[in-house]
């Protein structure tokens, strides 16, 4: 395990990865079957992993990639090893496919158990979010951080949920009460598709607030250490500092998130 890591180098091979992408989008047909659908995602996915891995193998020769995104008892806890990585081949896959700008390249090397450092490339934008743990966040090479909103009138929140292959009994109605909660306290509410995306989004004051009430780990911890590096606040729905394995997250700025969970706490009691 490399003690230090080439930054430079390993941005490099995400924007060479993500650059790859913008010639063909909005250029192929958009999917109608769900056969035409994996077929493009599989094509997206493999692409793009075979891409990064021959760009980052001889910098990172002993350095695994792994995680599934879709195997949410695997996200529970950090796997046994050293250092690994974690990649979101295209956070915002389906969007990509719709022809709708936000898809991502996501990038997590994860180190003892903790997000260590983390990139997330909007090629449409030209817009690039990295993080090292300790050592700030930054978009462009510029310091990021959140926005100082604290009127809730004005406070754009975003919800988001974890895809799911199979029906997960009371599922949707935790994510409809979620909804409900963030209409009652905040004047704007959206959803805008790619996790990691919305989350460094937090991190530089575009939106100040996300939450998401069930387990979608590895979609998360590339923008959460964005996030976190940048000055959010990073805790799970009854605003408890987050942890990896818990089943929800709340990122928001400076204050905001405690606010909105005791509002949220009072609001149950007088129910």
């Amino acid at each position: 395990m490399q003690k230090e890591i080439d930054i430079p180098l390993i941005i490099n091979a995400v924007k060479k990865t993500g650059d790859l992408f913008l010639p063909d989008f909005r250029k192929t047909a958009i999917p109608n079957t769900r056969e035409d659908s994996l077929i493009q995602l599989n094509h997206i996915e493999e692409r793009c992993l075979t891409l990064l891995q021959e760009n980052l193998s001889d910098a990172f020769p002993d350095t695994p990639w792994l995680g599934d995104e879709f195997d949410f008892e695997e996200q529970q806890k950090p796997l046994g090893l050293p250092e690994y990585w974690l990649c979101d081949t295209m956070d915002g896959a389906v969007q990509y496919m719709q022809h709708i700008v936000g898809w991502t390249i996501n990038l997590v090397l994860v180190r003892d158990g903790r997000p260590y450092f983390a990139v997330i490339y909007d090629p449409y934008a030209q817009e690039m979010f990295w993080a090292v743990e300790g050592g700030g966040a930054f978009l462009n090479g510029n310091k990021i951080n959140p926005s100082a909103k604290t009127d809730a009138t004005v406070t754009l929140a975003v919800f988001e949920y974890a895809y799911q292959y199979k029906k997960v009994e009371g599922l949707n109605k935790k994510i409809g009460n979620a909804v409900t909660d963030l209409l009652e306290n905040f004047g704007v509410v959206r959803n805008y598709g790619p996790c990691g995306l919305q989350l460094a989004y937090v991190g530089v004051g575009r939106i100040d607030f996300f939450y998401q009430p069930d387990l979608d780990t590895y979609n998360w911890l590339a923008g959460i250490l964005i996030a976190k590096e940048a000055g959010a606040e990073i805790l799970t729905a009854d605003g408890r500092s987050w942890t990896w394995g818990e089943d929800s997250l709340l990122v928001a700025t400076p204050g905001v998130g405690q606010k909105f969970c005791v509002a949220k706490s009072e609001t149950q009691l007088t129910q």
